[in-house]
């Protein structure tokens, strides 16, 4: 079956689909982006994931596209047309087409945007979540804006690059301070000694994920706590559990770090009962 995607106001073949070579997005990443999860024909926390589209947008001033309505139509039509049942769709908006210029284009450019749909298989994420994932540390040394979620993944892709040539599935970022930020594409929480779920602040430091929001309201439903603070990289290793979380996997246990064993090396049973009750919790609006 031939896949699909929206390109500014078209829907076209994936394999024909393009953006104009002086798209800032592609001259100087200058865009933003979003993920998120389909399960079982329905659209998994749209409306937060709408939210903070928006304020990546108004962070960089760029405009919307269209309106949040009509987009949640394109998105359902990409949806749509992909068959897609279990998966994702991912959508890019950037500020459009211009001569190359690092200001902003002066008079009416209009954002440029891409909506893309595929399939994914429940049952690969059910295997990793049967037996865990492997993760390295690596230095923080990306912009101090990780909170906007732009296209600008380039210190992403070569610590995730990393992991994959060290046998690993992620890669997490540590400070300066020697303070556990995030992973590449996630967020990190661990379970403390007393049994509580910590996961470090969403300041500038790191992206506000929808899942891990998602989280604390699924913790609450069960009546876990959750702390937010920072934790240290000696804090995370001793821990009772390590997991980390995204739109696509909810929470993964970590039980390996730098080849090294996260408490007994077999996944936790916290990760498990978030997971079991995520979506339960979680929105849920019908394709």
């Amino acid at each position: 079956m031939p896949r699909f995607a929206y390109v500014n106001g078209q829907y076209v073949r994936h394999a024909e689909a393009a953006v104009h070579v002086e798209d800032r997005g592609y001259q100087f990443a200058d865009g933003v982006y979003e993920v998120c999860e389909v399960r079982h024909g329905f659209i998994v926390d749209l409306t937060r994931h709408l939210d903070r589209l928006g304020r990546s947008l108004g962070e960089l001033c760029i405009a919307w596209p269209m309106s949040r309505q009509a987009l949640v139509v394109v998105i359902r039509e990409v949806l749509r047309r992909n068959r897609v049942h279990n998966g994702l769709f991912y959508l890019q908006v950037t500020r459009g087409v211009a001569r190359r210029d690092h200001v902003f284009p002066a008079g009416d450019v209009a954002p440029s945007i891409v909506v893309t749909a595929k399939s994914t298989d429940p049952g690969v994420i059910a295997r990793k979540n049967e037996i865990g994932i492997r993760a390295i540390t690596v230095p923080e040394n990306r912009w101090d804006r990780v909170d906007i979620k732009t296209v600008g993944l380039l210190p992403n892709v070569l610590a995730r690059q990393q992991a994959k040539e060290s046998g690993a599935q992620e890669a997490i970022f540590v400070d300066a301070e020697g303070n556990v930020t995030e992973g590449a594409a996630t967020n990190v929480w661990i379970v403390d000694g007393e049994g509580r779920l910590v996961t470090r602040p969403a300041d500038h430091g790191i992206l506000r994920g929808i899942t891990r929001t998602s989280l604390m309201d699924v913790a609450e439903r069960v009546g876990m706590t959750v702390v937010e603070r920072a934790f240290t990289v000696a804090e995370m290793m001793n821990a009772r559990e390590v997991f980390i979380s995204a739109a696509t996997s909810i929470c993964f246990p970590v039980v390996e770090i730098d080849g090294k064993p996260v408490a007994n090396g077999h996944p936790g049973g916290s990760a498990q009962k978030l997971r079991d009750v995520f979506f339960d919790v979680a929105e849920k609006i019908a394709i």
